[in-house]
């Protein structure tokens, strides 16, 4: 998020609820503060009172299209950036979105993490935010922008589940993360199951990070995992 005191409100404008109410509460976990419209004339309405420092848009809205309510947000003189939500994928769609005052367009389904590191690259480019995008421990690197991972320079595919766990990790290097910590901030919309996950993930991860270089995640016994470099190795 932005490094100033006040908080970057997000208006997210999709006609399914609950999708809707699931990315705003994404979007509250990482500190922002958000406001939810069903429809293109709710969006115009909320704006105007809210005013947000952006706008998470779906294209297929109940009323008409999330790019004519752009098209129409521009023409009032409101220039908050656009994230458009859509199942389209195909190029002119993109061009279109892009094309009425767009920032950026994200394909249906998606990720929460890949929609966060979206909104967050689109806010450092539109509001010049010096925030970080990326994070490093040792020779790891994540770029939040690009989506990526490397290590000693070299590129680490990683799913999107990988992805999330991998950057709390690395967010908190350092700090001992209990298993129940990480299930709740990786796992807590789209899962309900036990702690036994977290285990697996992060053997996963062993399995990726630690073929390219000296183990950097550690089991603390009866606790947790950390991200600390060493040189030994205890899975």
């Amino acid at each position: 998020m932005s490094v100033t005191d006040t908080p970057i409100k997000i208006l997210v404008v999709d006609d399914e609820r609950y999708l809707a109410d699931l990315v705003a509460t994404a979007l509250r976990y990482e500190g922002f503060e958000t406001g939810v419209a069903g429809s293109g004339r709710e969006a115009l309405e909320r704006v105007e009172t809210m005013r947000p420092d952006l706008i998470v848009l779906d294209v297929m809205l109940p009323d008409g299209s999330g790019l004519d309510t752009c098209r129409e947000l521009r023409e009032l003189g409101h220039d908050a950036p656009v994230v458009f939500l859509t199942a389209k994928d195909a190029t002119e769609d993109k061009i279109a979105g892009l094309t009425v005052g767009g920032d950026d367009y994200v394909t249906k389904p998606f990720s929460l993490e890949e929609l966060v590191a979206r909104v967050r690259a689109v806010l450092r480019r539109t509001r010049h935010d010096e925030g970080p995008s990326r994070l490093t421990v040792a020779d790891l690197e994540i770029d939040e922008d690009a989506y990526e991972v490397r290590r000693n320079g070299e590129p680490i595919d990683l799913t999107p589940t990988e992805f999330k766990l991998l950057r709390y990790l690395v967010a908190n290097a350092g700090r001992v993360l209990t298993k129940r910590q990480i299930l709740d901030h990786v796992w807590e919309y789209d899962f309900g199951g036990n702690d036994g996950v977290v285990q697996t993930y992060i053997s996963y991860l062993r399995r990726k990070l630690h073929a390219t270089g000296p183990p950097l995640i550690q089991t603390v016994p009866r606790v947790g995992y950390v991200v600390r470099p060493r040189r030994g190795h205890k899975d």
